[in-house]
């Protein structure tokens, strides 16, 4: 038996209902479904007006599920990849700026877990944090913290 299936504004909300998504990616995400007749950016009105989709809850969402694991530049560049302003996330950003360095040392601690020993281990940490869009001051601070932690064992 084949299912019915459902409307565009049926299958957004199904989309958001199970995590937030941006204006974009949502649009992106119902394209394939849309038929003839169907108004997708209307849609997407209706959802921001409706309060299901919104942009600050969704730069904080992503914050919150990369901020663990990724510097400031990969955060920032993925919220601007999804098509939004820097006016939504500036306070977001504040935040994001004050505990960057932090953050950096919890992830070499979290992936390493020793401080490290030679400049061989320094270059190893600074490339892993490179690549998970940590500055270089940033770094350099965090691999800091960790050799002073472990000096004051």
């Amino acid at each position: 038996m084949k299912r019915p299936t459902i409307s565009l504004k049926a299958r957004a909300i199904k989309y958001l209902s199970s995590r937030e998504h941006s204006r974009l990616e949502l649009a992106r995400k119902l394209t394939p479904y849309a038929q003839d007749g169907d108004d997708i950016e209307a849609l997407l009105n209706w959802l921001e007006q409706s309060n299901f989709l919104s942009a600050e809850r969704f730069s904080e969402s992503l914050v919150n599920r990369r901020a663990s694991r990724f510097g400031n530049r990969r955060i920032f560049s993925e919220l601007q990849s999804h098509g939004l302003e820097t006016s939504v996330f500036d306070a977001i950003k504040q935040e994001l700026i004050a505990g960057e360095c932090g953050r950096a040392t919890e992830v070499l601690l979290k992936k390493y877990g020793v401080p490290p020993e030679n400049a061989e281990m320094r270059v190893k940490y600074s490339r892993f944090l490179l690549q998970r869009g940590f500055s270089g001051h940033v770094i350099t601070h965090a691999i800091k913290m960790m050799c002073i932690d472990k000096n004051d064992e």
